[in-house]
């Protein structure tokens, strides 16, 4: 990993619930040397990528991300035309509704929304970071991916969330096959016991999966009628988005997945 690609990984390191992260903790969450995550947190801190308070030495995310976030979303306004679609998709479902970004090694939650349908219902927070391979938006993603990149994805070690997830790269690969035969990929306890969760890939204009939008519900309340449900509405959702972000599904996409 190069200087550049390693300060930026620190980055990857502030959560919803870690917004502020002192050098320390830094150092044993990356496991870089000290001195080594000093120099890279002091550049990025030059190129206003973090900053620190006055009084406090613990790192926060500055305002270049800001900025950087703010062209990202003026070339691909994917969050926010998303927020209709998922308060739509969420209310015709009544379940937990969420959109996501692939990044290097690891997706991300955008935006999500709850239906007022279920007491009980999945909770999320958005920049939540998952893994590729135990999500049903990873794997999404994953299906319609460069070939080179799954592997790249693969080689890596697989994080084992609970006794349901797969991590034996053969059976991940049969699994992307038989996503692409369906567009629609679906997990069932593999990040989080109890939670079934269904995936469609996000297109943008070069016909690649850059994200994708998810239904999640408690498996309890998963009947077969609830999934055909959800993968009916989940299609439909995930095609609009597609269009509404200007993106386009390649050639071998199931063509009832993208109506």
């Amino acid at each position: 990993m190069g200087t550049v690609s390693k300060a930026l990984s620190l980055l990857s390191f502030f959560a919803p619930d870690r917004t502020e992260i002192g050098l320390s903790d830094l150092t044993r969450l990356s496991g870089i040397n000290k001195a080594t995550a000093y120099r890279l947190m002091g550049e990025l801190q030059e190129s206003g990528f973090v900053e620190q308070g006055e009084n406090d030495r613990a790192y926060r995310l500055g305002p270049q991300v800001l900025h950087l976030a703010a062209l990202r979303e003026a070339s691909t306004p994917i969050l926010s035309v998303s927020r209709r679609v998922l308060r739509e998709l969420s209310d015709e479902t009544g379940e937990t509704t969420h959109v996501s970004l692939g990044h290097e090694t690891w997706v991300q939650t955008l935006s999500h929304a709850y239906s007022p349908r279920h007491a009980t219902k999945v909770t999320m927070d958005d920049a939540q970071t998952v893994t590729y391979h135990a999500t049903s938006s990873g794997l999404a993603i994953l299906a319609y991916a460069d070939p080179d990149f799954v592997e790249q994805v693969l080689a890596q070690p697989l994080k084992v969330h609970t006794s349901k997830t797969l991590v034996d790269p053969d059976e991940i690969r049969t699994k992307l096959t038989q996503i692409r035969e369906t567009g629609i990929a679906d997990t069932l306890g593999s990040f989080e016991l109890e939670v079934h969760s269904h995936a469609v890939p996000i297109f943008g204009a070069d016909h690649k999966a850059l994200g994708a939008l998810a239904v999640a519900a408690p498996a309890s309340r998963m009947s077969p009628q609830q999934q055909d449900t959800i993968r009916t509405a989940l299609r439909r959702a995930g095609a609009s988005l597609t269009h509404r972000i200007g993106g386009s599904p390649p050639a071998d996409y199931p063509q009832d997945a993208a109506l």
